[in-house]
């Protein structure tokens, strides 16, 4: 009898945990649909909070506000270049921002031996031009740039070469008197230095030459360059 009556104790509570188990999922089934209805009622209320039946009506139907895409790395070098560009129209500026100058400020000055012209040179030709200036005339950076020389430089005498922001070097020969040292930023009109008649030179007179890189042989027109600059040398 002992036994009959703990089985029995035990199949009674196991129906009774049932029954209880039914009525709660009856409740919650009530419960939702009553909450779904009363959210179906009234489709414009916001979302109640990241969990319920609001929340999975908002994930479910409600159109979701398009984030803004991360940025990558071409947008941040978009950015980080027109910083760049910026900083270089303050210091000095491209060739597009900047007002490029003739490489002394007095007008009217004589050739005195063009560009290209043929002769004994290394080169076979003339590799720029020769400005006939007195000595002690001041000679200044025609654009933007870095010098990238300035002293003794054989038949030059005394140089500096500077190389310019659009890729291009010019060079200042035979002067007297040096302005700048190597590293030193220049600008339109910095002055570096003075005409002179140092080096292999026939007399006083500034050699302006323009190369498309820093070695010799490398020369191009200096009329055309800074013509194309909107500076007429001559």
């Amino acid at each position: 009898m002992a036994r009959t009556t703990t089985h029995g104790d035990r199949a009674s509570g196991g129906a009774q945990a049932a029954a209880a188990r039914g009525g709660r999922l009856r409740r919650a089934v009530a419960g939702a649909a009553a909450g779904f209805a009363l959210l179906l009622a009234a489709p414009g209320l916001p979302a109640a909070g990241p969990s319920g039946a609001s929340a999975v009506l908002a994930g479910a139907g409600a159109p979701r506000k398009a984030e803004p895409p991360p940025p990558d790395a071409s947008s941040a070098g978009g950015a980080s270049g027109q910083g760049a560009g910026a900083g270089a129209a303050e210091a000095g500026g491209s060739a597009g921002t900047v007002r490029w100058v003739r490489p002394i400020a007095v007008e009217g000055v004589r050739v005195s031996q063009a560009y290209g012209v043929k002769g004994d040179w290394a080169a076979g030709h003339h590799t720029g031009i020769d400005l006939a200036v007195p000595e002690g005339t001041g000679v200044r950076s025609v654009g933007p740039g870095t010098v990238v020389f300035a002293g003794w430089s054989g038949d030059y005498g005394k140089a500096v070469t500077v190389r310019m922001t659009d890729g291009g070097y010019t060079l200042f020969a035979h002067l007297s008197r040096l302005s700048v040292t190597a590293g030193d930023t220049v600008h339109p009109g910095t002055p570096l230095g003075r005409s002179g008649n140092t080096g292999r030179s026939t007399g006083p007179h500034l050699h302006f030459e323009v190369r498309a890189e820093r070695g010799y042989g490398s020369d191009i027109d200096p009329v055309r360059y800074l013509a194309g600059h909107g500076v007429r040398l001559v």
